[in-house]
């Protein structure tokens, strides 16, 4: 494990370009493995878990290559015009929760027997979600009591209308990625609206799909042709320095090329309330994604207090363990609930924000469905434990910077699972 030592900041000052955003990066990646041709994706995330989703797609039969390094990096993947291969090893997932449950549905119609695998803490994340639909719709599964080795005994899929009982946009992707090649229309309902990268991706592929009200809709057969693409930064990289800027009262952030999709900018809202002053500079549409340049700061007085539960914590469930990490400096605390789903992350997300407060002086109650932190709070610098998961080890970054003394972040190269350039990038924008 490495560790990276956390000084306290004094402000937070500059303009920052976030890598691509992750999960649009594991979809165009997926569909560009699919499809007729050659996609070209500028801006790909340089995260571990979509580097997962491209080693899937050349075992499948596509192929990858690279081009150009940093701001020019281009990724070209070569796809397999709707007929995958059948893999010589087992797809490895990686860490990547995404990859395995999106990578199901999209293999599932392919008339060969598919393994994916992962790393230890993906082999505990629950796949059951997936296979109740997929099964629905003809698919063979194979779990161990609901986890990680899966395997899919792929064949003809027919087309379903699923409810699905938890919001989760990768169950929803797994069942238009199957839908999409199944015989007849899929139909899919979710009372909770979930982040929408999956449907603007199809349609930018060339895909047909129609949303009316709550239901979703794609019909079966259709094939997919390759585009050229530039990937938005990922706003929930981005959520660690949105949170570290409002904890200096001179702070001045600019953030570039960011994604800004509606279903993704409920956290603009909830720093909006905490007291963040935002400014949108430019904004336009690439392949039905909204990309922006912003400008935050903080409002006179500094941080108040927020509320999160209901559908909200869905919304911003990757955001809550840096939102909990900066509740101690706000006015008025920060309360969460109906947020179990962190307790089956990459970790026990609850847990170890738990753990971490404490290591850190911090006061709190802890409920299995969230946290409530109070205000007014003066920590220290500790040794943090990342439980090798990246938005632990970031989160408590952020937190370290108003800290009194160093903190020392153990694991800290789980950052690279989304966010390679992290450490670097704290220590440009926030001199110690």
């Amino acid at each position: 494990m490495s560790i990276e030592v956390v000084r306290p900041a004094r402000t937070l000052q500059g303009s920052l370009t976030v890598p691509g955003d992750k999960s649009i990066s594991h979809r165009y990646a997926m569909l560009a493995g699919l499809a007729e041709g050659t996609t070209r994706l500028s801006n790909f995330s340089t995260g571990a878990d979509p580097a997962s989703s491209l080693a899937c797609m050349e075992a499948l039969g596509a192929t990858v290559e690279t081009t150009g390094e940093g701001p020019t990096r281009v990724i070209e993947v070569t796809g397999t015009a709707g007929k995958f291969i059948q893999p010589t090893q087992p797809l490895d997932c990686g860490n990547s929760g995404s990859t395995m449950r999106m990578l199901s549905g999209l293999i599932a119609p392919h008339p060969h027997t598919f393994t994916l695998i992962g790393d230890h803490s993906l082999t505990l994340r629950p796949m059951e979600r997936i296979r109740k639909p997929l099964s629905q719709m003809g698919v063979k599964m194979d779990l161990i009591e609901g986890h990680a080795p899966i395997t899919i005994h792929g064949g003809p899929l027919q087309a379903i209308d699923f409810d699905t009982p938890i919001p989760s946009a990768q169950v929803k992707t797994a069942v238009l990625f199957a839908g999409l090649q199944a015989t007849g229309t899929t139909s899919l309902s979710e009372s909770v609206r979930t982040r929408d990268h999956s449907e603007h991706a199809l349609r930018a592929f060339g895909a047909t799909l129609t949303r009316s009200g709550d239901k979703l809709s794609i019909p079966g057969g259709q094939t997919l042709k390759a585009i050229d693409a530039t990937v938005p930064g990922d706003l929930s990289s981005a959520a660690f320095f949105l949170c570290a800027a409002l904890l200096f009262p001179d702070s001045n952030l600019i953030l570039d090329s960011l994604g800004m999709n509606p279903t993704r900018t409920a956290l603009l809202d909830v720093l909006a309330t905490l007291g963040a002053k935002f400014k949108v500079l430019t904004v336009e549409e690439h392949h039905g994604e909204m990309i922006g340049t912003i400008q935050v700061n903080v409002a006179p007085g500094g941080l108040k207090g927020a509320d999160i539960t209901g559908p909200l914590s869905a919304m911003i469930i990757d955001e809550l363990p840096v939102l909990a990490a900066i509740a101690p400096y706000t006015r008025d605390g920060i309360r969460i609930r109906d947020a179990k789903e962190l307790r089956v992350k990459e970790s026990d997300r609850i847990a170890l924000v738990a753990k971490n407060l404490t290591a850190m002086g911090a006061k709190f109650t802890e409920f299995e469905d969230g946290l409530d932190i109070p205000g007014g709070q003066t920590l220290h610098g500790a040794q943090i434990d990342s439980g090798t998961d990246h938005r632990i080890a970031m989160a408590f970054s952020i937190a370290a910077l108003r800290a009194e003394g160093e903190t020392e972040i153990h694991g800290a190269e789980a950052a690279a699972i989304s966010f390679p350039e992290f450490f670097t990038n704290l220590r440009e924008l926030c001199p110690a």
